[in-house]
């Protein structure tokens, strides 16, 4: 369920320095870095070069995609002017180099250290907003376990709570939707699952799940058609009647519909609805 993702805003003072990043799939696509695993040897003259030039050169290897070389320079920076003011900095782009080939455990732990000795930094909602997306980027498949989806969940939300205003908050609750769509579909993975081994109820909490809580997904019209199939499997007509008739209101147009209607008995017609509110008052009537 790859979907394609843009890679982190810079923050304002850095745009004139580094070229516009490419995108990349989420949910551990390859972005074409550098392959190395490990970091290399500083460079031999580092303790010979200004701060100024080894974060310049940095950032260098950074538009060229050596990120590995990048990510040595910055700690250059870090660990040879540790008091120049080129070596907070550094530490950022070693983070956003790390999570660039996607090392995202490092960039994460170089992350948080950031956050917690420089709360304060001018781009400190950048270094919030690349620790999600390192979250982020982790997400497994929809049929596997979910836990690191909820993490990168708690971390979007993070940005959007203390940066609401902000680029990067507008793109964490894009992320969010995609995230929840993800939880969905996973619930939805595990209903077939039950339904098609006989295992009706616990299916039912499955899809009634998607139903109630990922409202804005676009799984909700499958769910609410499982429901229908498994309430005539059951011999619960009228439910199943109510459950196609919430589908009808508000996916009319949907193929989902169209095969919960012909599930019914022949000449059935779903309730005429005409008030506002009524999916809420439905669901609440129906569950």
């Amino acid at each position: 369920m790859a979907q394609t993702m843009i890679r982190p805003i810079l923050p304002v003072l850095l745009l004139a320095l580094l070229a516009a990043c490419g995108s990349s799939s989420r949910f551990q696509q390859g972005t074409g870095a550098d392959p190395s695993l490990t970091r290399s040897a500083a460079p031999a003259d580092a303790a010979d070069q200004s701060p100024e030039a080894l974060y310049a050169a940095g950032m260098q290897e950074l538009r060229q995609n050596r990120f590995q070389r990048a990510v040595d320079l910055f700690d250059s920076v870090e660990r040879e002017h540790p008091y120049s003011t080129w070596a907070t900095s550094a530490k950022l782009m070693a983070a956003y180099a790390d999570y660039q080939r996607n090392r995202y455990t490092e960039s994460i732990g170089a992350l948080d250290r950031f956050i917690q000795l420089h709360p304060a930094h001018r781009d400190i909602a950048y270094a919030y907003y690349l620790r999600a997306l390192a979250q982020y980027e982790q997400i497994n498949d929809a049929q596997r376990d979910q836990q690191q989806t909820i993490i990168a969940m708690t971390a979007l939300q993070d940005v959007v709570n203390r940066f609401p205003d902000t680029a990067y908050a507008r793109d964490a609750r894009l992320k969010m939707d995609l995230a929840r769509d993800h939880l969905a579909g996973r619930e939805m993975h595990v209903g077939r699952f039950y339904q098609r081994q006989g295992l009706l109820s616990a299916a039912i909490g499955r899809f009634r799940r998607v139903v109630e809580e990922y409202q804005t997904t676009n799984h909700v019209p499958e769910a609410l058609h499982r429901l229908t199939e498994i309430y005539i499997a059951l011999g619960l007509t009228e439910e199943a009647r109510r459950t196609a008739t919430v589908l009808g209101h508000n996916y009319p147009g949907s193929t989902w519909y169209q095969d919960s209607y012909a599930l019914l008995v022949e000449g059935a017609q779903p309730a005429t609805i005409d008030r506002p509110g009524f999916m809420t008052r439905t669901l609440n009537w129906l569950f």
